[in-house]
């Protein structure tokens, strides 16, 4: 599989679909889906109602390997099943997408204008499983809030620490050091993030990882990293931006793909038929595509 999926991230057509809302941010995806919290009690009712969601969207007709390159779960559907199959092998075998997996626990309290990762107990035990289970790599996330070197250089340095741990077990690494949209100094930002990583991704040697960035302020900013050698692939992160307005600016970045959350799921609910639920689906996928393969 590794060689056929590092062919498909590297060179195929289309984007990462982010299936990987953890246990904070569940409610309010399923919230906007049309299952409020007074519809299932507890975690296990949760977790059970948005594999529900995950696994309709993962096999309707209009999700595919001909658009969708990639998909990044949360651990508990790694360990579920979609029609009968364990979720990775249901993905690549069936559907043609390249799975990955959100390793990271959340965002340690903000230091410096910038939030790294808590620490991630029993990370080499969860990559074996990963391997085990099919995935191709992982996805972790840091938040950058302001301009602030320091807090900059802090998120790009443990994100590949753990990047070349996670080389280590033999799965290629997303690190998404996401910028927050509304920052008052988001274009600053963005220069000191391009320079930390570039100057991270050379002790790499001839190890690739991928990065997950926020949608820069100018168009193509993030060239060097989208053509670096170490660098498999640049993916976007919708960020909190609408679907339309992700769209637009992803359409304006050459050679980076999407890998959108909320703005793929934009417009889904429980309460469609099956019909009306792919079409909804079929029109928000083609339309990131469509932005993706600029």
């Amino acid at each position: 599989m590794k060689q056929d999926a590092r062919a498909k991230i590297s060179d195929g057509r289309g984007f990462i679909a982010a299936l990987d809302q953890s246990g904070g941010s569940t409610p309010k995806a399923l919230r906007l889906y049309g299952v409020e919290e007074s519809e299932y009690s507890g975690d296990d009712e949760m977790f059970d109602a948005i594999h529900a969601m995950r696994s309709r969207i993962v096999t309707s007709p209009a999700f595919g390997g001909d658009r969708i390159v990639g998909a990044i779960l949360f651990e508990q559907t790694m360990d579920r099943q979609i029609d009968g199959r364990a979720s990775g092998d249901y993905l690549w075998n069936v559907k043609n997408v390249v799975p990955f997996l959100k390793v990271d626990k959340g965002l340690a309290d903000e230091a410096d204008g910038a939030q790294v990762m808590k620490p991630i107990p029993g990370l080499d035990e969860l990559l074996n499983r990963a391997v085990d289970k099919g995935m191709f790599g992982t996805k972790m996330r840091s938040v950058v809030k302001i301009a602030n070197p320091s807090g900059v250089n802090a998120v790009v340095a443990q994100q590949f620490d753990i990047g070349k741990q996670i080389l280590g077990a033999g799965l290629v690494p997303i690190i998404e050091p996401e910028i927050d949209i509304h920052s008052p100094s988001k274009a600053e930002a963005e220069a000191l993030l391009r320079d930390a990583i570039m100057e991270q991704s050379a002790g790499l040697g001839d190890e690739q990882v991928m990065l997950k960035l926020t949608l820069p302020e100018e168009a193509n900013f993030y060239a060097p990293l989208v053509s670096h050698p170490n660098i498999l692939k640049v993916v976007a992160l919708s960020g909190g931006y609408s679907r339309d307005d992700a769209n637009a600016r992803l359409a304006q970045n050459n050679g980076m793909i999407a890998s959108f959350s909320r703005a793929l799921t934009q417009g889904l609910s429980a309460q469609q038929t099956d019909e009306e639920f792919n079409a909804a689906l079929d029109v928000s996928i083609q339309s990131i595509y469509d932005a993706s393969i600029t």
